[in-house]
């Protein structure tokens, strides 16, 4: 499968913001939809945002819409996932993730593969 490897991720205080980057290791990562997930100690991975194999469409949790916006450069292989207004309760391991199809991803079952990981911590 595609290799998938997420970056900038850090420490940062309520209110600040991080971006996120995924590099796919080819090409063929532009014909399916990608997104995030995350998942903090404990709990189970969640859905972050979705975007289409072109980028036309997009979803995100309700608990991010307004402050996450996700975007992709098929030309570069890579996915996005600009985060601003962070809270504490974003603190998680932010996975990038291949979807089974070329739609938008609303679920994480949506998702064949993803990443390594990179860690997002909010601080108060």
């Amino acid at each position: 499968q595609v290799q998938l490897v997420e970056s900038g991720g850090g420490l940062v205080q309520a209110g600040g913001s991080l971006r996120l980057s995924c590099a796919a290791s080819g090409r063929i990562l532009s014909v399916y939809g990608m997104g995030w997930i995350r998942q903090a100690p404990g709990n189970e991975r969640e859905f972050v945002a979705g975007i289409s194999w072109g980028g036309g469409s997009t979803d995100y949790r309700d608990s991010v819409k307004g402050r996450f916006t996700i975007a992709r450069d098929n030309a570069k292989n890579t996915v996005y996932l600009q985060m601003n207004s962070l809270k504490p309760e974003d603190t998680a391991v932010y996975y990038c993730a291949r979807g089974v199809g070329p739609g938008v991803p609303v679920r994480t079952t949506d998702f064949g593969s993803w990443g390594q990981g990179t860690q997002v911590t909010v601080s108060s």
